[in-house]
């Protein structure tokens, strides 16, 4: 910089204005740094603890998620055990003897005679009183899609 004016007032070479321009942005809001002494501090992050965080955060959720979907698969296995037992008493209970035709919704009771065939009954082991001829297996009811609720049962005998 040369002193040409009164004044004491500096002027730049056109050389020493193009090196200046290499130091300074028309953006500065755009730097990976502060500018000026009044700018916001800016810190480097740790990409690594923001990695982390981010995978710990991810496990979290994972896990969460998977244990709810535990919970319904074992409602579902529920659900499925249940339609098996319906399904294996209904079958049983088909190859009973019958001497009537069941009504959907209604109670009837599976007996288990001495010769060790089944027979289904209208008469619940109550109404047998003392002298009830036949071993007691379910009381069971009649669903709309033909097969059999167990209502009650004696466990000896399932």
């Amino acid at each position: 910089m040369k002193n040409n004016t009164p004044g004491n007032v500096m002027v730049m070479s056109d050389e020493e204005l193009e090196q200046l321009r290499d130091k300074i942005t028309t953006t500065p809001s755009t730097l990976p740094y502060a500018h000026h002494t009044g700018s916001a501090l800016i810190k480097p992050e740790d990409k690594g603890k923001i990695k982390g965080r981010a995978v710990a955060a991810m496990h979290e959720q994972s896990q969460t998620q998977l244990e709810k979907i535990y919970e319904q698969v074992k409602v579902l296995v529920k659900q499925a055990e249940e339609v098996k037992t319906r399904v294996d008493i209904s079958e049983r209970i088909y190859e009973a003897e019958m001497k009537f035709e069941p009504i959907i919704g209604h109670d009837y009771h599976l007996y288990e005679k001495e010769d060790g065939s089944q027979v289904l009954s209208v008469i619940s082991p109550k109404e047998w009183g003392k002298s009830m001829p036949h071993k007691h297996i379910a009381s069971v009811k009649l669903l709309s899609d033909h097969t059999w609720k167990v209502e009650e049962e004696n466990i000896e005998s399932m």
